[in-house]
């Protein structure tokens, strides 16, 4: 079987400082795959570099059989890449809907035109809702960002990403910064996205983290340590050492 994400030797360095070290990832279709490691151990960079928010220094990246070390980030969404972000990364000052239907047009042929009324676009704002409703946000979804919880906030993110009919799914630390009634609520809409979509996570609630991998690869220092089953790694004593401190 072909891998959806596929990196081999993949390194970044800033001047000096390098923070990925031959990074070697292969991730198959539907496959719930989790990074973890302490802090400072390039899981966030790692994600960047996939989405291609940031350019490798040597290595290759393969997303769906294609080359995309140097494609561009918009490029990489269009074949199917979207991300959430471990700092919220939303429109502020817009509605819940509004936010919606700008990511939805990301991928739509709307985004090449020039004329037309985007607000009164009634299929954009059909679909937008259905996308809301999917993560029981539809209720408000005319709110203002501004008046919403940190919880909505994240679950409006996941609807962005998902909006966008991936077939890859980056998510960083959606469960950071939640009170255990939201972690509860995303841990169920997690559970609820297609298995035929790809999903890599990044997250510290290891409870919650190991129910939800097929397989984890654990990083240090910008290195993978190892990379297996989740029965595989947690049992490994280089899991206990480095990441779960016993």
């Amino acid at each position: 079987m072909s891998a959806v994400i596929e990196v081999k030797d993949l390194c970044m360095s800033f001047g000096g400082l390098q923070v990925t070290r031959s990074v070697n990832l292969r991730v198959e279709q539907g496959e719930r795959h989790l990074l973890i490691g302490p802090n400072g151990a390039g899981k966030t960079t790692l994600f960047n570099l996939i989405a291609g928010d940031l350019r490798a220094t040597s290595g290759s990246i393969g997303l769906l059989g294609k080359p995309v070390t140097r494609s561009s980030t918009a490029m990489r969404a269009q074949l199917g890449l979207a991300r959430t972000f471990q700092i919220v990364t939303l429109f502020g000052g817009d509605t819940l809907l509004h936010n919606v239907k700008l990511a939805l047009m990301g991928k739509s042929a709307m985004r090449r035109r020039h004329w037309g009324s985007f607000a009164s676009n009634g299929a954009l704002s059909t679909r937008a809702l259905e996308v809301l409703n999917s993560v029981g946000l539809a209720d408000k979804a005319q709110w203002p960002l501004t008046q919403t919880s940190y919880g909505e906030k994240r679950r409006l993110e996941i609807a962005m990403a998902l909006a966008q009919d991936p077939q890859v799914l980056l998510l960083d630390e959606p469960l950071a910064g939640l009170s255990t009634e939201e972690r509860e609520t995303i841990t169920a809409l997690l559970r609820k996205i297609d298995p035929a979509i790809t999903i890599i996570m990044i997250e510290h609630d290891m409870e919650v983290a190991l129910a939800f991998a097929d397989r984890i690869t654990l990083l240090h220092y910008g290195e993978v340590i190892l990379a297996g089953t989740r029965q595989e790694v947690v049992a490994d004593p280089r899991t206990r050492e480095i990441y779960l401190g016993h």
